[in-house]
């Protein structure tokens, strides 16, 4: 490879047989690297008369003001309960970042492609990412894993990779809801989750599935439905419920607009809530109160995750220090329950 060839973090890094993380680490002189290895590829440089890129380089020195918030491409005709949720969780992000003197940007990405992140720490333009996983597969957050890219999930972490995330205790919050309807009585208890393939609505599961089992009880599969969050998906898949289990008596529902729109339908079956059946859901978002039914719901704390969203991403990102936390949830009784 020429000297005019190596122009980028990869040229130097193909030429030490090295990844490109560890060789802005090197330029970067970090703590992190060896020094042996830290002279090899900064000598590697000199060579070739590479200079990092300016603003990359204030980036990993932590200069950058900015974080940018990751919304996926699949998701830019937002829902109602993701415009309410993302505002939620923006807020607190937005007041902690405010607190440290860093700023917010909002940008689209193609949940199949990392190249995104590469551009925007290249050109200096942010100092970090945060990002909801659950709109990932976990072989897309590995990626940024592997390409060290400075991020902070929110949502249950996929499991065997070290990043720094926030979620909610899940599990316990599906025995806590679980747990409730049996309390009061209710003996067909059907779950209504969000996708089936995440990880957050595997734990909601586990939690519905351990609080039954405790209280001597089988899972029964035809009271298992799943959406994807939405208003309209609550409202079929509790249509789909009531054709396969037309006697359950309570059901547990994974967001607080799909509850809305199940307790619509479970109405215009001629039902009545919470006397034929009983309906928890699970966020707490505003909505929750301000239905014509309040409802019975698993209270997160969105904008405490915010906060703690912005200020492990900084910290991460001046310090290199992990931090992962679980929040506790708790349950908020109203009427639908």
């Amino acid at each position: 490879m020429s000297k005019k060839t190596v122009q980028t973090l990869e040229d130097i890094a193909r030429l030490a047989n090295v990844s490109r993380s560890t060789v802005s680490r090197a330029l970067n002189n970090s703590f992190l690297i060896s020094q042996e290895t830290r002279e090899r590829i900064q000598a590697i440089a000199r060579e070739h008369n590479f200079r990092i890129n300016a603003p990359a380089r204030n980036l990993r020195l932590g200069q950058s003001r900015t974080v940018a918030f990751v919304v996926s491409t699949e998701y830019t005709k937002l829902t109602l309960e993701e415009d309410l949720f993302g505002l939620e969780m923006l807020s607190g992000i937005g007041n902690g970042l405010h607190t440290l003197g860093y700023d917010l940007l909002v940008i689209h990405a193609d949940p199949r492609d990392t190249a995104w992140a590469h551009a925007y720490l290249d050109s200096g333009r942010v100092a970090g990412f945060i990002l909801m996983t659950s709109n990932h597969k976990p072989s897309y957050i590995k990626s940024l894993v592997e390409m060290d890219a400075p991020f902070i999930g929110w949502g249950t972490p996929v499991p065997g990779l070290n990043y720094c995330w926030v979620t909610g205790d899940n599990i316990a919050g599906g025995m806590l809801a679980t747990q409730h309807l049996i309390r009061i009585g209710r003996q067909r208890i059907a779950f209504l989750g969000g996708p089936d393939d995440s990880l957050t609505v595997q734990y909601r599961f586990r939690g519905y599935e351990n609080a039954l089992q405790a209280a001597g009880r089988s899972v029964d599969s035809n009271m298992q439905v799943y959406g994807d969050y939405s208003h309209a998906s609550g409202m079929a898949a509790m249509q789909r419920l009531l054709e396969q289990s037309p006697d359950l008596d309570a059901v547990f529902i994974n967001s607080d607009l799909m509850a809305i729109g199940a307790i619509n339908v479970i109405q215009d079956s001629g039902k009545r809530v919470p006397e034929d059946i009983a309906v928890v859901g699970y966020d707490d978002l505003p909505i929750a109160i301000y239905n014509n039914l309040p409802l019975t719901t698993i209270r997160q704390n969105l904008p405490l995750t915010g906060k703690l969203l912005a200020q492990n991403l900084i910290q991460y990102i001046q310090t290199g220090a992990i931090t992962s936390v679980t929040l506790p949830v708790e349950l908020v009784i109203r009427k639908s329950a």
